[in-house]
This record gives C-alpha cells, sequence and structure tokens, in this order.
C-alpha cells in the first residue's frame, strides 16, 4: 500500500512540474502547439527518467537513445523540449548539446509539394463541395500565411487589404491580393461572417492545425497527391518558392514570411534533387 501511495504522489508531482512548465512557456508566448509539443516531451524524458536522479550523465544518455531511434531533426526538436524544461527547473547546467546537422543542398521530390499537386488538391476540395477547404488553400498558398497565423485573417482583414499577425511579440503585415480578396468576400457572404476570422469551425471556434491536417490528408487522398506532401506547412513553401522565382529577391521573401535571419528563409526555397542534376548536366563541364 505504502508503495503504490508513494507511487502516486510522484505522478502527481510530476504532473504539477510540466503543468507549470506549460504555464511558462504561455507566459513566454509559445504557441499553443508549441507549448503542447514541449510539455509532452518533456513528460517523456520525466517518465524514462523514472526514480533516478536528475543528472547531466541521464540527459546525455537520453540524448543518445534518441539519435539511436529518431532522424536528427526529431531529435533536435525533442531536446530543444527536454532542455527548456531543464532550464525553467533552474537547472541550465545539464542541458545538453543540439546534434550538428548540415543542411542540404536541395529537398527530396517526394516531400516537395509542387504547383500541379496544390491545384489537384484544390480542385479535389471543389468536386468535394468543401467551400471552406478550397478557399483556405488558396488563402495560405496566395500569403504564405502560417496555419497558426490564420486567425488573423478576418472579415476586417479583408476590407482593409491586409492582415496585421501579433505573435510572440512580433508584429508584421501581410498584404491580401485582390483576387484573393473578392474570394473571401463571397466566402463571407455564404458564410453569414460580417466581422471575426473567417476559418472557424461550427463552433465558431478558429480552425486549428489538426482539423485543417485532417482535411488535407482526405484531400490528398482523392488527388492521388502522395502524403508525404500534404501537410499545411507545405502550401508556405510552395508560395515561398513561387515569391522567389519571381522576383529573385530573397531578403524580400524573409521579410514577407516574418523570418528575422534569410538562413531561415533559404530552407524554403532549396530545389529538389531532381532539379539540382539536372543544372549540374546542364553545366556543360564533361567531355
Amino acid at each position: 500500500m505504502e508503495k503504490g501511495y508513494k507511487k502516486q504522489t510522484e505522478c502527481l508531482r510530476v504532473a504539477e512540474r510540466l503543468q507549470a512548465y506549460g504555464d511558462w512557456l504561455a507566459q513566454e508566448e509559445k504557441s499553443l502547439s508549441t507549448r503542447r509539443q514541449y510539455v509532452r516531451e518533456a513528460g517523456r524524458f520525466l517518465e524514462w527518467l523514472g526514480a533516478r536522479r536528475l543528472a547531466k550523465e541521464y540527459v546525455i544518455l537520453y540524448k543518445e537513445k534518441l539519435a539511436g531511434s529518431y532522424k536528427p531533426a526529431s531529435v533536435n526538436a525533442k531536446l530543444a523540449a527536454v532542455n527548456g524544461f531543464l532550464g525553467f527547473e533552474e537547472h541550465g547546467e545539464m542541458k545538453v548539446k543540439l546534434l550538428r546537422i548540415q543542411r542540404s543542398a536541395y529537398c527530396p521530390g517526394d516531400r516537395q509539394l509542387g504547383r500541379n499537386d496544390y491545384q489537384r488538391l484544390v480542385a479535389a476540395a471543389k468536386a468535394a463541395g468543401d467551400g471552406r477547404m478550397w478557399t483556405l488553400l488558396q488563402t495560405v498558398c496566395a500569403t504564405g500565411i502560417r496555419i497558426s497565423e490564420l486567425p488573423f485573417i478576418t472579415a476586417e482583414a479583408v476590407e482593409d487589404g491586409e492582415a496585421v499577425v501579433r505573435l510572440k511579440g512580433k508584429s508584421r503585415v501581410v498584404l491580401l491580393p485582390e483576387k484573393l480578396r473578392r474570394l473571401l468576400r463571397k466566402y463571407l457572404r455564404r458564410r453569414g461572417i460580417s466581422h471575426g476570422p473567417v476559418f472557424v469551425t461550427r463552433n465558431g471556434k478558429p480552425l486549428d492545425r489538426s482539423n485543417i491536417w485532417k482535411r488535407m490528408k482526405r484531400l490528398g487522398q482523392m488527388a492521388a497527391v502522395p502524403a508525404g506532401k500534404v501537410f499545411p506547412h507545405n502550401l508556405r513553401h510552395l508560395f515561398a518558392r513561387c515569391f522567389y522565382e519571381a522576383g529573385k529577391d530573397i531578403a524580400k521573401l524573409a521579410d514577407v514570411l516574418g523570418h528575422s535571419s534569410i538562413n531561415t528563409t533559404r530552407l524554403y526555397i532549396i530545389s529538389t534533387g531532381q532539379e539540382h542534376r539536372k543544372q549540374l548536366e546542364g553545366l556543360g563541364l564533361l567531355a
């Protein structure tokens, strides 16, 4: 009985620590999805740690465990959450370094959403009578806005021709093309929306990432678009490539996307391996 009570008490303490971590992340103005991810990964670390005392050697062992099971990018995402938790609990000396990842010169073709893929998704939404997704896909792809920023696309923003995005202590203006504004006005009239966010659930709450992801996956199946290409953020990547192709101005693109570093923007415009190979073949350096 005593052992069971002790275990129950420890579980309660872990839950309280994770709750406090989540509250702190909220104060740091982290997005809801980031807070959930960080708390989840911190919880997994504490579960793995079990009754062992918290020490740097165990954090390193956990890092090695992750490295043996996940891709480097996934490992780093998990470690960022654990490091954040350690910092929150004032154990900054126990933080571990992230894995060093060499940036690839090209993007795998089976992960990059192309114009034709996008057009098939839009057509599938129209064929399915899903006016909300038909409009949403075009809104994201025509502006490059993040899914988390969609609530800032409001009826008022449609009238103003621009949406003011305020997140994580930053603010930027997202311009709405005139053709998109006409499309959105028709959508608002059909939905009877006169103010507030354009894309909402039946209960009037803004659509979240999971709602959009699930619907995109179904549309991807209908449109015969490979599942690996179909996720919300890929629409933003497609916008970035198209914007860059039109003007070749990476600094302007960084401003439009809301990036503080051009190095981040570079990741959005890398070509596929197939395009990279064509460039190599066209150099004319072989006899």
